[in-house]
């Protein structure tokens, strides 16, 4: 017996990391599907046991001030400096060791791997303000509701929770969470636009919303990605706002997308220069041909020298009585029926080739089914059934 007690004691991370380097040296694909689910659920477990022994022992290095010994002014900036953890990941760990106290059955579970550590900072968030009172009769609920439910849908339903105990608090977060809101906008140098931003919780909400109803459900044939529809999305929300002319004028002038272009360009002539978008990089012909569709057109006649001579009247391809009826002809887009309100006129044989600006020889298409006809090489035809559809006019670029 007394050999046995002066054996040395076996480190517990040492026997973790033997016990990784075992694991590591299997192979899973060998595994069966039930059993490779079913080691995946015991290592998610396992890692939420790790999760809430780090918490644990983060406790008391941050209560004893361990990090002074280290030469750290807090736990968190020692967690940022030797765990390199980011300054956002660091104080929510020290957050979370402060609060663990407070709640037993909580960090049980957290300990057994029942939980995470994104459920254990939802829960210790939802009841930092709250009374002891409040913690002891709501700690058993938030952990059963807790064991189901992934730590998004728990913060949602937490949130009312906390508002019956603290609503000054949750209006204060709600407040700095306005407060961080931007968005940037910029450009690359091949005319790609990059978005970057963060957005209140109502302004969010009511974008989402916006391009949900643009997108609506995918037509048939529609390959776009989703995250391409959203994008499109806000284009075709930008452009139904600017077409309607009813956002500020500037210089006099409603806003508008503009292009500057050449004759020649317009009409592909061979060796013409690219088009002018404003705000943005030069753009080929056809998508100038594309947006000239349905535009309105202003000719200026320069000299040899570049200098405007003289500006002409400013007119619509399309008049609004022709528009009227061919949205009473086409009731939205001709190839994916997406609503007419969100379609432009496309000319069967352009106005610059000496096409015919009549509803007979106009169509309604989307944006993305205009696009398609235009930068990718097809043509729309209507069948003799008085159906539409398009064919390989040219190989795309």
């Amino acid at each position: 017996m007394a050999a046995a007690a002066l054996a040395p004691t076996v480190c517990p991370l040492t026997v973790l990391a033997d016990g990784l380097d075992r694991l590591h040296d299997e192979e899973p694909v060998y595994l069966p599907s039930a059993a490779l689910a079913e080691r995946l659920r015991e290592l998610f477990a396992l890692r939420n046991r790790l999760d809430a022994e780090i918490v644990r022992h983060v406790a008391v290095f941050d209560r004893t001030h361990g990090y002074a010994a280290c030469d750290s002014r807090s736990a968190a900036s020692w967690l940022r400096n030797e765990a390199r953890l980011s300054p956002g990941a660091a104080s929510e760990q020290v957050r979370v060791a402060r609060q663990l106290d407070r709640l037993p059955q909580v960090g049980r579970a957290f300990a057994d791997g029942e939980l995470g550590f994104q459920h254990a900072a939802v829960i210790t968030r939802t009841v930092e303000d709250a009374s002891p009172e409040v913690v002891g009769e709501a700690e058993p609920s938030l952990v059963q509701v807790a064991q189901r439910v992934d730590p998004f849908r728990l913060a949602s339903l937490t949130r009312h929770l906390r508002h019956t105990f603290a609503p000054e608090a949750c209006l204060e977060e709600a407040n700095r969470a306005f407060e961080r809101r931007r968005l940037h906008l910029s450009q690359s140098l091949d005319g790609v636009y990059f978005i970057e931003g963060v957005l209140d919780t109502e302004c969010g909400a009511t974008l989402q919303t916006a391009l949900d109803a643009i997108m609506g459900p995918p037509a048939p044939g529609d390959q776009r990605r989703p995250v391409q529809r959203r994008a499109d999305a806000i284009g075709d929300l930008a452009r139904r706002h600017l077409d309607a002319g009813e956002l500020p004028q500037k210089g006099g002038v409603r806003p508008h997308l503009t292009l500057t272009a050449d004759l020649a360009t317009l009409a592909r002539l061979a060796g013409s220069r690219a088009a002018d978008m404003d705000w943005g990089q030069p753009v080929p012909a056809e998508t100038l041909r594309r947006i000239a569709c349905d535009a309105s057109v202003t000719p200026v006649l320069v000299s040899d020298t570049g200098d405007p001579l003289s500006a002409g009247r400013t007119r619509r391809v399309l008049s609004p009585s022709q528009r009227k009826a061919l949205v009473a002809r086409d009731r939205g887009c001709v190839l994916c029926g997406r609503p007419a309100v969100w379609c432009a006129s496309h000319h069967l044989v352009h106005w610059v080739d000496g096409g015919d600006t009549s509803v007979k020889s106009s169509a309604l298409l989307c944006n993305r089914c205009h696009r398609l006809v235009h930068e990718g090489g097809y043509r729309l035809v209507r069948r003799p059934d008085r159906t539409w559809t398009v064919i390989r006019d040219r190989l795309p670029p």
